[in-house]
């Protein structure tokens, strides 16, 4: 939750030094029923504008492919705007622009989720295309070669062309040795030029039905308007049983791994650190919540302790961080990164970084280091709970990986009890050599 809720705060311009924990119960306070047919639906009252945010998440996502079909949820998502026995391709996407809505989708490892934001009274509109295109979906041969250049262009654009990204995408297969999150969301450029019409439909009939899905809306609509909606459109479809999501296991790591790029388009260089840890629901899951507290006081802005220890007082950094986030639903990571002023090499860098984490094994956190920590995360929630599309993306993110609404409403009070000795002990239990990848970003001199 910490993630989804940050970026929401990060878009509102009130200053989190003047807010307190939130006082009223719950985050977003949403109410939720069910359709015969297996499909959960989530409302999340806005009233200040008639507008909603309408999402469809599905329980799927790159780390449920089969092998040799890496970005094939991806791929997906992308011809789902293609049309069906209804609409031509590219009918939907022209409906929402006349009716003057806004709509994107996106896959990650654990979840696919398609989105519009209209006025209300269009609402029923678009509850309607998107029931027809969970069970409707044409594709043709023609449509499916056209449209996997396109994702092979956004392949080449976004990674091959990056080299900090072609560097994530190793470390990345480096620290998960088994798990499939080892795979890029976005594939393997020769398993997606191999993907057929063949591979693409029978994982759209596996994964996209009712049982497999979550609708979500958020703003100017209640439970009681929206159900007589939701049963019409989407409890219509005929229902099937859920996709079991069978994925394999992360073993026991011992050993640290390095993984370098060198690349003459490299302008800067970066150091980076990932350690396996847990997340809320795979592996030693009682520490995550002070794992989110540990990222935001080692790293987690300017005023952190990673921060100001690289970069203002021994100013040997640009820049200096911590990431962690506890929503996956198999292991997740502890990252840091810096990158060395010019001048700097890379091993100076390196003992400094290495001297703030004994630091913290060896000492943990202060009072004052932990109360500022949770305020600004608990201050996140009061953000997020303005955001029209806030409970919306929170909420459906959770239930897609396997969380429950509970877990949402009380993340600021579980974020308030942590403790020093819980950050303590997850520390000593995550940031051990033997389960971590770190990663060296460089400079390749031509000529």
């Amino acid at each position: 939750m910490k993630r989804a809720l940050q970026i929401l705060a990060l878009a509102l311009p009130l200053s989190i030094a003047c807010l307190s924990a939130p006082t009223q119960a719950g985050v977003f306070n949403p109410d939720t029923f069910s359709l015969s047919n297996g499909m959960r639906v989530v409302v999340v009252e806005n009233h200040r504008v008639p507008v909603v945010t309408h999402m469809v998440w599905y329980n799927v996502g790159a780390a449920d492919e089969g092998q040799g079909e890496t970005g094939i949820a991806h791929f997906l998502e992308h011809l789902m705007f293609k049309g069906t026995n209804k609409r031509a391709p590219g009918e939907f996407s022209k409906i929402v622009a006349r009716n003057g809505g806004q709509e994107n989708a996106f896959t990650s490892s654990d979840y696919t989720a398609y989105f519009q934001t209209v006025a209300v009274d269009r609402l029923e509109l678009f509850m309607e295309m998107e029931a027809d295109r969970m069970t409707n979906l044409v594709l043709t041969e023609k449509v499916l070669e056209t449209e996997k250049e396109v994702v092979l262009e956004e392949r080449r654009s976004r990674t091959d062309n990056n080299p900090g990204a072609i560097l994530g995408e190793q470390v990345t297969a480096a620290l998960y040795l088994n798990h499939p999150y080892r795979r890029p969301v976005i594939g393997w450029a020769h398993e997606i030029k191999a993907l057929s019409l063949n591979n693409v439909m029978a994982f759209y009939k596996k994964w996209y039905a009712p049982a497999n899905a979550i609708l979500v809306v958020a703003g100017d609509i209640t439970a009681a308007k929206l159900k007589p909606l939701a049963e019409k459109y989407y409890g219509a479809i005929p229902a099937k049983p859920a996709t079991p999501r069978a994925r394999p296991t992360e073993p026991p790591q011992s050993a640290g791994r390095t993984v370098t790029l060198k690349d003459a388009r490299v302008r800067q260089p970066a150091w980076g650190r990932n350690y396996l840890a847990p997340s809320l629901l795979s592996g030693e899951t009682q520490h995550a919540y002070a794992l989110e507290v540990l990222a935001d006081i080692f790293g987690g802005g300017p005023s952190s302790r990673l921060y100001r220890a690289l970069v203002v007082d021994n100013q040997i950094a640009l820049s200096a961080g911590s990431q962690y986030s506890a929503d996956d639903r198999g292991p997740s990571r502890f990252g840091i990164h810096a990158s060395p002023k010019p001048g700097v090499s890379m091993a100076t860098l390196e003992a400094k970084i290495e001297e703030e984490l004994a630091k913290l094994i060896d000492g943990g956190v202060t009072a004052s280091e932990l109360a500022r920590a949770k305020k600004r995360m608990q201050a996140s929630a009061v953000f997020a709970r303005d955001s029209l599309s806030g409970g919306a993306r929170t909420l459906g993110a959770a239930l897609a990986i396997g969380l429950k609404i509970e877990d949402v409403e009380a993340w600021p009070e579980r974020i308030g009890a942590v403790t020093a000795e819980q950050i303590s002990a997850a520390a000593k239990a995550v940031l051990k050599e033997g389960r971590s990848v770190t990663s060296y970003l460089l400079t390749k001199k031509t000529g």
